[in-house]
């Protein structure tokens, strides 16, 4: 809906209230559809090279290291690990979803749900 439209359907120019509001949401349904879009997309891009960043840290721990590149490399696969527990957070981005349980929303994801995340895991020592 351009924001022409959007104006007229908020104002209700030639629309019983109804018709505008099927209108707004029927907008707001559309733009939230494409942030998800946008969010499997980026998802997918940051994965990729993060599975490859990862591997190869693996690969390399298992190669005869000094004691500094080893600490260097555990490292980067810890914090590879955390950009991954975070991108896959973003699977669980959806709208808070009516229910008929009387109850207005429902969790749309498992922080909602209670579930906690640790994201000041120590980093290993040196």
């Amino acid at each position: 809906m351009d924001e022409k439209n959007y104006v007229r359907a908020k104002s209700g120019e030639g629309m019983t209230e109804e018709e505008s509001l099927r209108r707004i949401i029927a907008d707001y349904e559309r733009r939230l559809t494409e942030a998800a879009d946008l969010v499997a997309h980026v998802r997918h891009e940051i994965n990729n090279p993060l599975t490859g960043l990862m591997g190869q840290a693996q690969l390399m721990l298992r190669e005869e290291l000094s004691d500094s590149a080893r600490r260097r490399v555990v490292t980067i696969e810890h914090l590879a690990g955390r950009i991954r527990d975070t991108v896959a957070e973003l699977r669980d981005i959806q709208p808070r979803i009516p229910q008929a349980t009387g109850s207005d929303t429902a969790p749309a994801n498992s922080r909602q749900a209670g579930e906690e995340r640790q994201t000041d895991t120590p980093l290993p020592q040196s």
